[in-house]
């Protein structure tokens, strides 16, 4: 496994010549006066340090031990526990919670490209914090300002972890369906029966406490999803002065073993009456738990982007480093037996696409998160309103396109490697492995799919797709000459997802599974349009340049490869969405 390096200079050139992120700061109040372009370079290269010489050395290690489990007690891989110490006295379990509650409050796009430092340098060690700091979104935002004060804090200090506690033995997605119940008591408080399942971070040796956040049902609520309600149920019960008082009735009654991320402890958890307090208002719990994963879901498919950047540092070792068998003519090493795995089509093909993949995932999680920035502190409603959307609409496509790309990298990784990429000893299959989950928690990439076009596109009737269409016309009109081709194609692909979504919007009223058949490939079709934006608007920026640095014309060399190679892969997803649902209903149960 090739030691890991964080992309700085790519961070920078698309948060800065890119996005311009430090012109929305110096206009936002709760912003100007921390951040600039200065200090987010200077914040993220302590970042590279921390992930690179802390966490990243120890991922394998981690991965061959994994967590253990015993009497109601989970013991993490050696190294974690130390390293999660340093990671919370540095700060950086609570980079974006709010300043007064102990947290750094840094902007979402700058987090983004921490939280891939920290999934590349290893997923299952980075998911103890994320899960810390999505926790702490969803109370900041819903709880009592008691609660605020009393778990806040110290979950920002890294003092105590947070969950998230949804799904159930017989309820996954269908979270309508949970029986955890909780029953008023006398003081004030819920005593919480239930069972939760693959809760990530349940139960562990990092911390003193844990905050778990559980969905759960009151005696008189409504069927459905209108009646779960949020609770806050910490591991231990807090006292007056916040010192830890008694030992709560929750615990972890097994823990799974799982394909991959081996380090993180997911676990079965039984609440035997524990006590808990509402968070929010009664019945509104999956609204307040969304205020969490949508933040989540961008970090969930950055996680493919973080799995796919460290798969892709070690298979470019390995290509330039390795040889085997002889290129053409004009390519041959002559001083050498053989050339080097680069001179070799394939191994580009496979090379290219795992950079133009990761490349403009993070310009599109960049993307996302500045929306995120804009929609929390943009100084106009208007501004605010407009990124709202904008996010409404890209969030579903973050998690499973970046998650979906995040795999193919991954698995090209795997083979430039060959039998090597399929033993341990390089790394490449664990980030396979690792990379596999995003795809499924946080809610399938099937149900992102569905989310998009079905409550975002089909339920706003298309104008949801507006906002982004509006920014791919503003950087259409941009490009010159020398980018005509490109521009054309993108202008095509626009066009033929515009065509598309109202082709959908007419069938909606008289096929009843247009939109259940159709959902995935859409949502595909609008992730490779984007990207297909983001490198138009990248190559733009990087082709006026006046640095000879290299990275810049690497930089237009891969826009090219994307708009040749991976653009195109949109016509056979145009045919699948204009040939309806029909071929998927035609099977009986018996003919499967």
């Amino acid at each position: 496994m090739s030691d890991y390096k964080a992309s700085l200079q790519d961070m920078n050139f698309v948060l800065h010549e890119v996005f311009g992120v430090a012109d929305d700061w110096a206009v936002m109040p709760e912003l100007q006066e921390m951040m600039d372009a200065d200090t987010a370079t200077a914040i993220l290269e302590e970042a590279a340090k921390v992930t690179e010489g802390l966490i990243a050395p120890n991922a394998r290690n981690a991965d061959e031990q994994g967590v253990s489990y015993r009497d109601a007690t989970v013991t993490t891989p050696d190294g974690y526990k130390e390293a999660f110490r340093q990671l919370a006295e540095g700060g950086w379990v609570g980079v974006t919670a709010n300043p007064e509650l102990g947290g750094m409050g840094l902007p979402k796009v700058i987090s983004a490209q921490y939280e891939e430092m920290m999934c590349a340098a290893d997923i299952s060690f980075s998911l103890y914090s994320g899960l810390t700091a999505g926790a702490i979104i969803a109370l900041d935002s819903h709880a009592s300002d008691e609660i605020k004060q009393t778990y806040i804090p110290r979950m920002a200090a890294g003092e105590w972890t947070g969950t998230m506690c949804l799904t159930e033995p017989h309820a996954g997605t269908d979270l309508g369906i949970i029986r955890t119940k909780a029953e008023p008591q006398a003081d004030g408080s819920f005593a919480l029966s239930g069972t939760k399942i693959f809760i990530t971070g349940g139960e562990h040796d990092l911390t003193d406490n844990i905050i778990h956040l559980v969905l759960a049902k009151l005696p008189d609520a409504l069927a459905g999803s209108k009646g779960i309600s949020l609770f806050i149920v910490p591991k231990f019960l807090v006292n007056d002065d916040g010192s830890l008082g008694e030992r709560n009735a929750v615990a972890a009654g097994s823990v799974e073993h799982k394909m991959g991320i081996h380090g993180s402890a997911t676990c079965v958890m039984n609440f035997d009456g524990a006590k808990g307090w509402l968070v929010g208002e009664p019945n509104r719990g999956l609204a307040a738990m969304f205020t969490m994963m949508n933040y989540e879901r961008l970090g969930v498919g950055i996680q493919g982007l973080g799995a796919a950047a460290r798969s892709y540092g070690t298979a470019l070792d390995y290509a330039k480093d390795r040889r085997q068998g002889r290129g053409a003519k004009a390519t041959q090493d002559t001083s050498a037996s053989a050339d080097t795995l680069l001179v070799h089509g394939d191994i580009r093909r496979m090379l290219l696409t795992m950079k133009a993949f990761i490349e403009g995932g993070r310009a599109f999680s960049s993307y996302v998160g500045q929306q995120l920035d804009r929609a929390k502190y943009a100084p106009h409603v208007e501004e605010r309103e407009a990124a709202d959307k904008l996010v409404a609409l890209l969030t579903p496509v973050a998690k499973a396109f970046m998650t979906d790309t995040g795999l193919e990298a991954t698995i090209h990784g795997q083979q430039i490697l060959g039998g090597h990429g399929y033993v341990r000893e390089w790394g490449q299959e664990q980030w396979v492995r690792d990379c596999r989950i995003a795809q499924i928690y946080e809610g399938t990439n099937g149900i992102q799919a569905l989310d998009l076009l079905g409550r975002k596109v089909a339920g706003s009737r298309g104008e949801l797709l507006k906002p982004l269409l509006a920014d791919i016309e503003k950087t259409l009109n941009e490009a010159g000459d020398n980018w005509s081709k490109e521009a054309a194609q993108l202008r095509a692909a626009t066009e033929a997802l515009v065509s598309v979504t109202e082709g959908i919007l007419k069938q909606v009223p008289t096929d009843e599974n247009i939109i259940n058949s159709l959902a995935v490939e859409y949502l595909q079709l609008v992730g490779y349009v984007a990207y297909a934006y983001l490198w138009l608007r990248m190559a733009l920026v990087a082709e006026a340049s006046d640095s000879t640095d290299s990275f810049y014309s690497a930089k237009v060399k891969t826009a090219r490869f994307y708009f040749a190679k991976l653009l195109p892969r949109i016509d056979g997803l145009v045919g699948a969405l204009e040939s309806g649902s029909e071929s998927l209903y035609l099977h009986d149960e018996d003919d499967f």
